[in-house]
């Protein structure tokens, strides 16, 4: 008991309040002796009683002062503070109200994911390729992925630093078997480059976007299924429809899912090996080529079997 009060009173200390020891140990004495309080939850008691009486909001107060600086590899451990300098790689589209923003963050050593909460909307949006210092973030971990979390008591600080992103490059071959919505002719926020969901960024909401070309698909090698995410220029090289050539279908049609459906028409069903750098559940396409050893397995099959039919003949 006489540990827990001395950590009690070395921990306002460095908020610069005072409390007396010996009133928080006749505090922790009459919680865990006489109401037979368990020490833990005595101590969260205790703590509470002097953060109302000096009016210390509790964020404040398990906030550290400095928290480490860290490299997105080194994470892992939950429910740490930290701070890390880092670069926008990706935005996401956000799905529930409770988070403003929802990403890729990343640094020479990797990347991670973010998430900024809504109640953190006093912070500065943060916009895609650029850089900041985030300060005082809370690392998180699901499934054995851990991720980093902007709440209110953090900081976001711009720097002028283009920080070169590390990551592992990968490989993967398979059929494309779907092209997801957000795919094809799209808008951008103009201010974060977010991609708009019926004309609106949930960042900035109604803008007047920018157009961009883009494929996120579906993979799949006959084991596992692997997302990917081709930008405009793999995309034009690919499809052979040009940001300006999918503008003028849409314009034709009065409808910009046309460009989804050629595009798909000329994906779906085929095989291609990819390569890129692997974000979160994403290959980021660097190169993507036909795979004709596919084709040439079935033909082979096909040969195999229609062999000993043309020799009974």
């Amino acid at each position: 008991m006489k540990e827990i009060a001395k950590q009690i009173e070395a921990s306002f200390a460095k908020h610069g309040v005072k409390v007396e020891l010996s009133e928080i140990e006749n505090r922790l004495e009459q919680l865990i002796n006489r109401f037979k309080v368990p020490p833990e939850e005595a101590r969260r008691n205790v703590i509470n009683i002097f953060l109302k009486k000096h009016n210390i909001p509790r964020a404040e107060f398990f906030t550290p002062r400095e928290t480490p600086v860290v490299k997105a590899v080194d994470i892992k451990e939950d429910g740490k503070w930290v701070t890390l300098r880092a670069k926008v790689v990706q935005l996401w589209e956000a799905n529930q109200e409770s988070i403003a923003q929802v990403g890729l963050l990343g640094d020479e050593s990797g990347t991670i994911r973010f998430t900024k909460w809504a109640k953190a909307s006093a912070l500065p949006a943060v916009e895609e390729g650029k850089s900041y210092i985030f300060k005082n973030i809370t690392t998180s971990e699901w499934q054995g992925q851990f991720s980093v979390k902007i709440n209110k008591t953090s900081e976001i600080i711009p720097i002028n630093e283009d920080i070169e992103v590390g990551s592992t490059p990968t490989e993967f071959s398979g059929a494309i078997v779907d092209i997801q919505s957000g795919s094809g002719l799209i808008k951008r926020c103009p201010e974060c480059n977010r991609a708009l969901v019926k004309g609106a960024c949930g960042e900035h909401g109604k803008v007047e976007g920018i157009y961009d070309l883009r494929v996120k698909a579906v993979m799949d090698d006959g084991e596992k299924v692997q997302d990917i995410l081709l930008n405009r220029e793999i995309t034009e090289n690919l499809t052979g429809i040009t940001l300006e050539k999918a503008k003028e279908m849409a314009t034709e049609a009065l409808d910009q899912a046309v460009v989804l459906d050629v595009i798909k028409q000329k994906l779906v069903g085929r095989y291609f090996v990819v390569t890129g750098a692997k974000l979160d559940r994403f290959i980021l396409v660097e190169t993507i080529k036909q795979d004709v050893k596919p084709l040439e397995e079935n033909i082979g099959k096909l040969l195999a079997t229609a062999a000993p039919v043309a020799q009974e003949a």
